[in-house]
């Protein structure tokens, strides 16, 4: 094989990966940016679960816009999970009524909606609860497992991500949500 013809097998390989990866880019859009605070929060459609039975609403960010969202994505079966949502509920007792939404996103299988009625209930939690039975919100939000909360600002903004539980209730937490809350809205 003369040099020339080798030189021309490597340039046509890297004009293919070159086009592939340019293919990849322009199919994989947003996904390729990573999701961390200050970058813009992405989209997500899960429905609502009400302590009762009723038709299923979906939701999507859009309609927390303008708002402070402390997004927590959760399953029925995750024990950090059980622990940390009582703080998320005194948390929403006390920041509630100031403009905070608490958006907590189920991750579970399908077909759970009755489970996670009744952790709801089991808990008495208040604040929103969400299912998303695809798990869309995962990659959605390149998730690493339950619970992952992400604080997001009223502009759209995620202003801080906790992998793991925390205590929501503590004073730390409530000061970055008060400053947000403080905010302008856009």
């Amino acid at each position: 094989m003369t040099a020339q013809r080798q030189w021309l097998i490597v340039s046509g390989v890297c004009v293919a990966v070159a086009v592939a990866l340019g293919f990849a880019a322009y199919t994989m859009g947003d996904r390729l940016q990573a999701v961390e605070p200050g970058t813009k929060a992405p989209e997500f459609r899960a429905v609502q679960i009400t302590a009762t039975k009723g038709p299923l609403v979906t939701k999507t960010l859009a309609d927390y816009r303008g708002k402070v969202v402390l997004l927590n994505i959760w399953a029925t079966w995750c024990n950090p999970c059980r622990a940390e949502m009582p703080s998320m509920q005194r948390l929403e007792e006390e920041l509630g009524a100031r403009g905070l939404k608490i958006v907590a996103v189920s991750i579970d299988n399908p077909g759970m909606e009755d489970a996670i009625r009744a952790f709801g209930k089991e808990l008495g939690l208040k604040f929103e609860i969400l299912y998303d039975a695809p798990g869309n919100i995962r990659n959605d939000y390149q998730t690493t497992g339950a619970p992952e909360t992400f604080v997001i600002g009223k502009d759209g903004v995620i202003r801080k991500r906790v992998i793991g539980a925390t205590d929501w209730d503590s004073e730390p937490q409530k000061a970055l949500l008060r400053q947000l809350l403080a905010e302008p809205s856009p």
